[in-house]
């Protein structure tokens, strides 16, 4: 039988049926981005329909290449956080210049891909301070709560305070708020792709109550060519773009490790001594979606953590991927649902999403204050800067300060100082 071949479903305990199941489990839990990506990206002024076949695209690529070359339940697709360092940092801080982000984006991948055929991926990522990886992932998490909130107009520009609270009482605000308290519900009662009900079901809403215009859910893709190729390679090999581009490779980086382990211990893959098997071709296989996510126009193509959901429902094998790829494909005829999504709808999965990724505050190491303060500091930085780069430099500048004061210079790799220091010239100069 073929899939026994590629996937060897007997010796990982799964068959067939099992594996389609749980891909259909990971693809619902998952399928919010070809709402969510679009809406983002469009607020850096890219085309709405060209990067709707761009997620559903770089997602079917970058799930078919992990099933069928690393053979891991992992599925992938434009990841959050990063989509919206592109759409609101990258791009505004550029002029712009959207085709210069994808370049970006593109030479991450390329290091990216690098680094995955060298030893230097594992010393990259042990590098970093575990407290300030904490700090990432939970300031990231409130990055997206920030916007979340502000698509929803329950969070408006102030020019006294910043930000203040908006009109709550509006039909958008309402919508959000009601729609964030049912999707908290169901994922409480475990009800499969809560995400992606709660989005349709409020715009469902906003249309019967006449607020959103509705033109029907199928129709043949539209055209990608607005973004198809656009990126800007030359221009991101300038010496200002240094720093975005490590951005997108660190926090990819960091985003990818996590998943995988993650997704590989619930699913029973790790070997004898903690260790990820094939971790090369899992890496491999991200950081090739990542460039092609961005030849097709669409920002850092990712591992999914929802993918553990898929894990949950029996999924042992790149089957689950494959599958999910499937079903990314045959979404490319949902354009107009797509279209008649508003941002508050998707607001709810924005906060939800923000409130799963700060539960990494949990595992600071609280009693030392100088691993807590930084990690406070990175995770504070991300939102209140409206920069993950600022962010994470606000963060290392900080670890590498205390631990100095400390008397503790032995906790600072070599690496991080480095980082510290040109972070640091970055801030002088700017």
């Amino acid at each position: 039988m073929v899939f026994e071949r590629v996937f060897n479903l007997s010796a990982n305990g799964t068959n067939v049926r099992t594996e389609i199941l749980a891909g259909g489990t990971t693809y619902l839990t998952m399928a919010y981005i070809i709402f969510v990506n679009p809406t983002i990206l469009a607020a850096a002024g890219m085309d709405f329909g060209a990067v709707f076949v761009a997620t559903c695209l770089a997602a079917a690529t970058g799930s078919a290449i992990m099933g069928l070359y690393a053979n891991y339940p992992v599925a992938l697709a434009p990841g959050m956080g990063l989509n919206a360092y592109f759409a609101f940092t990258v791009v505004p801080a550029f002029g712009g210049d959207w085709q210069l982000a994808l370049g970006g984006v593109f030479l991450s991948g390329v290091l990216f891909f690098l680094l995955s055929l060298s030893p230097l991926r594992e010393r990259m990522v042990n590098a970093i301070p575990l407290s300030l990886k904490y700090g990432i992932g939970a300031g990231i998490g409130l990055f997206l709560a920030l916007i979340g909130l502000k698509n929803a107009g329950i969070v408006v520009a102030d020019p006294v305070t910043l930000v203040t609270l908006g009109d709550v009482g509006a039909p958008g605000a309402l919508m959000a708020a009601g729609g964030f308290m049912a999707l908290v519900a169901m994922q409480a009662r475990r009800v499969p792709g809560a995400i992606m009900l709660t989005v349709i079901g409020v715009t469902a809403v906003a249309i019967v109550a006449g607020f959103q215009s509705f033109t029907g859910v199928a129709a043949l893709p539209p055209s990608p060519l607005p973004t198809l190729l656009q990126m800007d390679i030359a221009g991101a090999l300038q010496i200002g773009f240094v720093s975005i581009i490590f951005v997108f490779l660190l926090v990819d980086l960091l985003d990818t490790t996590g998943t995988l382990v993650s997704v590989a211990q619930r699913a029973g893959l790790l070997d004898a001594e903690g260790r990820l098997p094939r971790i090369r071709k899992a890496m491999l296989a991200d950081s090739t979606a990542t460039m092609i996510g961005a030849a097709l126009g669409t920002s850092t193509t990712t591992s999914y953590i929802e993918s553990a959901a898929g894990v949950d429902a029996g999924g042992r094998t790149g089957l689950v991927a494959v599958t999910v790829a499937v079903l990314f494909v045959a979404s490319l005829v949902l354009a107009p649902l797509a279209a008649a999504v508003p941002p508050y709808a998707t607001a709810p999965a924005l906060l939800l999403i923000a409130c799963l990724m700060a539960r990494s505050l949990a595992d600071i190491d609280w009693p030392d204050v100088s691993e807590a303060a930084p990690a406070v500091v990175t995770a504070v930085g991300i939102p209140l800067t409206f920069s993950i780069a600022d962010g994470i430099g606000l963060g290392l500048v900080t670890f590498v300060a205390v631990k100095l004061l400390a008397g503790r210079p032995g906790a600072i790799h070599p690496a991080v100082a480095l980082l510290a220091a040109a972070f640091t010239v970055k801030l002088a100069l700017q």
